[in-house]
């Protein structure tokens, strides 16, 4: 652990750096494959989406039922005619989800339930959503969405500038794209409790950021006035400037998300903390990713397209070759041997400019003074 605090130490200094802006088209190309990964299982498997969005009934057991998840299965889809989603709790009972049914049908289906796993009808609890309550619950997230994405496109533009905020949301949206992705390639059941966890993940991801932005912004200041840095370089400095802090965070807040998927959901069997802390732990992931790799590479790439930052750009260049050539002459003079370079001296003295060199050559040692 000492060595690795040391490193972002040594990272925040400026003494070791990686270069992340100038290997860009490789994080680019690596993004462009894992979002049309996403895309493709969001088009050919699509989101399994809760009764919260298109209504339906979830009928909940009594505790300690002795019937497994598969019986439970099979008994949901005598009744009901379709495919139901089972969860067995913590308390032994039994979550039977069915979605898009007819409410009107309900009363039916927890009959034949009832029958089919041999409890009374009036144990099992019914809780009913319409379809028009589930497509005004999907707009109502859609447009929530909508409005923190205008937000924060917004506040970024003002408080950096509008690069830095388009960067941003093409990060923003490629974390949200990963995400829903893994969840369709998954099968997880999309719920309100999903909404929560991706609007706090995009929190996450602008941190980090906003993080990055920061010390971009800082270290950018009178930039033109300099011929030592072009902004690519100083992008790339911000970043390992704040890689380790980035790291440090993801790591920290990835930890207990990670307890809550693989502990609480997976072998506790909840289905909440499965909804939710899915989001989370491939939103976190995919916010640190993108915040290092995806939003500061490009705003260097819209940066470089200025006017100005061009003309820096080759001053900067210039300068840097003229003191490669002059470093090459200087290695070169330091490997010709000493006496080679006396006998150049003596060539020198010898023959001279127009035949004046002899001359000077035998004036050496005579007083000086005017010749009489």
């Amino acid at each position: 652990m000492s060595k690795l605090g040391t490193l972002g130490a040594r990272l925040h200094r400026g003494e070791v750096a990686y270069d992340f802006i100038g290997k860009r088209k490789i994080w680019y190309g690596v993004s462009i494959l894992i979002t049309i990964t996403a895309i493709l299982g969001l088009a050919v498997r699509g989101l399994n989406m809760g009764i919260e969005f298109q209504g339906g009934a979830v009928f909940t057991t009594p505790k300690h039922m002795t019937v497994s998840v598969t019986q439970a299965e099979d008994a949901a889809r005598s009744a009901s005619g379709q495919d139901a989603t089972v969860q067995k709790l913590g308390n032994g009972s039994l979550r039977i989800q069915i979605a898009g049914i007819d409410t009107d049908k309900s009363d039916a289906i927890k009959k034949d339930l009832a029958d089919d796993l041999k409890i009374n009808a009036e144990n099992i609890n019914a809780d009913l959503v319409g379809p028009s309550w589930g497509q005004q619950i999907a707009d109502k997230a859609w447009e929530g969405l909508a409005i923190f994405m205008v937000l924060v496109v917004i506040y970024l533009a003002i408080a950096f500038e509008w690069r830095m905020a388009v960067a941003a949301l093409v990060a923003l949206i490629h974390d949200i794209t990963i995400t829903t992705g893994i969840y369709a390639l998954v099968g997880f059941e999309v719920t309100p409790g999903t909404v929560i966890g991706l609007l706090t993940i995009l929190g996450y991801s602008l941190y980090d950021t906003v993080v990055v932005f920061d010390s971009l912004k800082e270290q950018t200041k009178d930039i033109t006035k300099q011929t030592r840095w072009t902004y690519s370089d100083i992008a790339n400095r911000s970043i390992n400037g704040t890689l380790m802090r980035s790291i440090n965070t993801t790591v920290v807040a990835l930890l207990p998300v990670a307890g809550l998927l693989f502990i609480g959901g997976g072998f506790l069997g909840a289905g909440m903390l499965n909804d939710i802390s899915l989001s989370l732990f491939v939103g976190l992931a995919a916010g640190a990713y993108s915040s290092i790799f995806i939003a500061t590479p490009l705003v260097a790439d819209l940066k470089e397209r200025e006017p100005q930052m061009k003309a820096l750009r080759k001053r900067v260049l210039a300068k840097r070759a003229q003191a490669a050539a002059e470093d090459e002459m200087a290695e070169t003079r330091a490997t010709v041997p000493a006496d080679e370079g006396d006998e150049g001296d003596d060539a020198a003295a010898v023959v001279g400019p127009r035949g004046q060199g002899g001359a000077r050559g035998r004036s050496r040692g005579r007083a000086s003074g005017k010749r009489r």
